[in-house]
C-alpha cells in the first residue's frame, strides 16, 4: 500500500518517459547546449578550404576561359581579307560572325584558347557547361561537409533551403551564362548592355530583343541572387559557429595563411564579376558585427573564423583598389551607371585587354 501511494504521489518514478513525453525531449535540448558550450575547437579545416578554393579557381573561374578562350582585337585589313575570302573558318560558327567581321568597329570572334571549337560545337555544351555542372554538384558538398565539422549545432533546417535554393539559382545561371557566352562568337561585346550590342540592337522583330534581355535578366540577376544569397548565408551562419572561449586557440596555421591570398583573390572575382557587391558588403558588416557581439562575452574567432574573415577583408580591399584604378573610366561608367560603381573583369577584358591584340 505504502509502494502504491508513492508511486501514485511520483507518477513520472515508475513511467517517466510515458507519463512525461516531452521529457526526454527537453533534457536532449539542454544536454546539447551544454555540449555546444563544452565542445572543443574545431581545428582548421584545411582539407575542405583547399578543395574548396581550388574548385572555386578551376570551375568557377576557369568556366569562361575554357569555354570562350581568346578574344582577339581589331583586325587590319590585309588581315581581313586574307581570312575572310580564304575562307579558312570553321563551318560550325554562324553565319552572322561572316558579316560581322567585315565591321572595323567590331571584335573578331573569339579564338578558342584551351579546347578546339570542333570538340565542342555552338549547338551542344561546351566545357565550360561541364565545368558550371561539376562546380553546381561539388560546391554543395562541400558546404555540407563544412557545416558538419561546425563545434556548433546550426539550424538545418535553414541550412538545407538554403543549399536547394543555391542549387536552383546556379543551375538556372548555367543555361543564361551558356547561350550568354555562345553570343561571343557572334561578336557579342560585353561591356555594352544587351540593346546597345551591334549584333543585337537591329534584330527584326524587335521583340527578339525583349527575348535576350530576359535571358540575361535570368543570367546576371534572378540566377545569381537565387546563387549568391543563400551562398553567403550558409558561409554567415557555419561563421556564427567559429567561437572560442580560449583566446590561445584564435589563431591560423601556416597553411590557413597561404591560402587566405588566392582565397580573397577568388571572392574579388565573385563580386566584381557577379555584380554581388552589396550583398558581400551586408555579409562582412554582418561578420564584423557578430565579432564585435561576442567579444563582449569574451569569445574569439577560431581559425576557421579567422580564415574566413581575413579572406573577405583580403576582398574588400581589392575591390576597392580595382574600383578606384577604373574609377575615370568613361565607357564602363556608361555600362554601370548607378551609385555602386563595381566593373566587371570580363568587362574591362573585352574593352581594354582584347581589343588591343
Amino acid at each position: 500500500m505504502e509502494a502504491a501511494a508513492r508511486r501514485r504521489q511520483h507518477p513520472g518514478a515508475a513511467g517517466g518517459a510515458s507519463a512525461q513525453p516531452g521529457a526526454s525531449f527537453v533534457q536532449a535540448r539542454h544536454s546539447a547546449a551544454k555540449a555546444d558550450e563544452a565542445a572543443g575547437t574545431a581545428p582548421f579545416h584545411l582539407d575542405l578550404w583547399f578543395y574548396f578554393t581550388l574548385q572555386n579557381w578551376v570551375l568557377d573561374f576557369g568556366r569562361p576561359i575554357a569555354m570562350m578562350g581568346r578574344l582577339m582585337g581589331h583586325p587590319s585589313s590585309k588581315w581581313k581579307s586574307q581570312h575572310l575570302h580564304a575562307n579558312i573558318w570553321p563551318q560550325s560558327l554562324p553565319p552572322c560572325c561572316h558579316v560581322y567581321l567585315q565591321n572595323p568597329n567590331m571584335f573578331v570572334p573569339p579564338d578558342p584558347l584551351v579546347f578546339p571549337l570542333e570538340w565542342f560545337p555552338l549547338n551542344k555544351p561546351s566545357v565550360g557547361d561541364y565545368f558550371h555542372m561539376a562546380y553546381n554538384v561539388i560546391t554543395p558538398f562541400l558546404l555540407l561537409k563544412l557545416i558538419e565539422r561546425s563545434p556548433r549545432t546550426l539550424p538545418r533546417s535553414m541550412i538545407y533551403i538554403s543549399i536547394i535554393t543555391f542549387v536552383m539559382g546556379a543551375s538556372i545561371h548555367l543555361v543564361g551564362d551558356s547561350v550568354n557566352h555562345r553570343l561571343l562568337f557572334s561578336g557579342y561585346q560585353h561591356h555594352l548592355s544587351v540593346r546597345e550590342n551591334p549584333i543585337i540592337k537591329n534584330l527584326k522583330p524587335e521583340t527578339l530583343i525583349d527575348s535576350f534581355e530576359l535571358l540575361y535578366y535570368y543570367d546576371e540577376y534572378l540566377g545569381h541572387s537565387m546563387w549568391y544569397v543563400p551562398f553567403f548565408l550558409i558561409l554567415f551562419i557555419y561563421f556564427s559557429g567559429c567561437f572560442t572561449p580560449a583566446k590561445a586557440e584564435s589563431s591560423m596555421p601556416g597553411a590557413a595563411l597561404l591560402l587566405v591570398m588566392p582565397s580573397g583573390l577568388y571572392y574579388w572575382y565573385l563580386v566584381t564579376e557577379g555584380q554581388i557587391f552589396i550583398l558581400f558588403i551586408f555579409t562582412f558588416f554582418a561578420m564584423l558585427a557578430l565579432v564585435l557581439h561576442q567579444k563582449r562575452k569574451r569569445l574569439f574567432l577560431d581559425s576557421n573564423g579567422l580564415f574566413l574573415f581575413y579572406s573577405f577583408a583580403l576582398t574588400l580591399l581589392l575591390v576597392a583598389l580595382w574600383v578606384a584604378w577604373l574609377w575615370n573610366d568613361t565607357v564602363l561608367r556608361k555600362k554601370y551607371p548607378g551609385v555602386i560603381y563595381v566593373p566587371e573583369p570580363w568587362a574591362f577584358y573585352t574593352l581594354h585587354v582584347s581589343s588591343r591584340r
